[in-house]
């Protein structure tokens, strides 16, 4: 029996696009952005922001230093963000629904920079906090470690109580899918271009 459900956010809940942010980087003058970021996941000094190896500070000092001139902390914290391109309103909608029925737990690869900034202004859009759509969350950041490391799969089991079992996890990765699957997850895999409401 289906108790709880367990989202990714980016490509689930939250609209990503990844040029975006390349864009704005390549604006500030960082050339070599693209060897830097993926869809799913990230490297140098972005991965080990994501995965709470570093502080926002050195993060920000890390990437100054591959720009070719001056930027402020601002600049770069606005360029970064700029990878988030929103979330339906629908999708908010269908999230407080479902939390009738089931109870609703987010595990997300994500930094501080972003969680703190846009991603917390997106989830104020029915005047509520990105608290009130979840009885429990984990991020990468907080929890050390990224999917599909299974290490973050067992956290949610035992931070949030729940069981693998009575659980059905939507990610975009395939990989994170898998992942969640061989640890006994029900999983549903948001392809592009599918809402995770119509998967239910």
């Amino acid at each position: 029996m289906v108790k709880n459900l367990l989202f990714d956010l980016g490509g689930v809940i939250m609209d990503i696009r990844r040029e975006n942010c390349e864009q704005a980087f390549r604006q500030l003058g960082m050339d070599s952005i693209g060897d830097y970021l993926g869809d799913y996941g990230q490297k140098g000094p972005f991965a080990a922001l994501e995965e709470g190896k570093i502080t926002e500070q050195e993060f920000r000092d890390s990437v100054r230093a591959l720009i070719p001139r001056d930027v402020t902390d601002e600049e770069i914290d606005k360029a970064f963000n700029r990878f988030l391109t929103g979330i339906p309103l629908r999708r908010l909608e269908e999230l407080r629904r479902l939390r009738k029925d089931y109870k609703l737990y987010l595990l997300s690869n994500t930094n501080s920079i972003m969680w703190r900034q846009d991603i917390a202004r997106y989830f104020r859009q029915e005047g509520k906090s990105l608290e009130d759509y979840f009885d429990g969350i984990v991020t990468s950041f907080e929890a050390k470690c990224c999917k599909p490391d299974p290490a973050i799969f067992r956290l949610v089991v035992e931070k949030c109580g729940i069981s693998p079992e009575e659980t059905i996890f939507f990610d975009d990765s395939k990989a994170n899918v898998e992942a969640a699957s061989q640890l006994g997850f029900g999983t549903r895999h948001v392809a592009p271009g599918t809402e995770f409401y119509e998967l239910l």
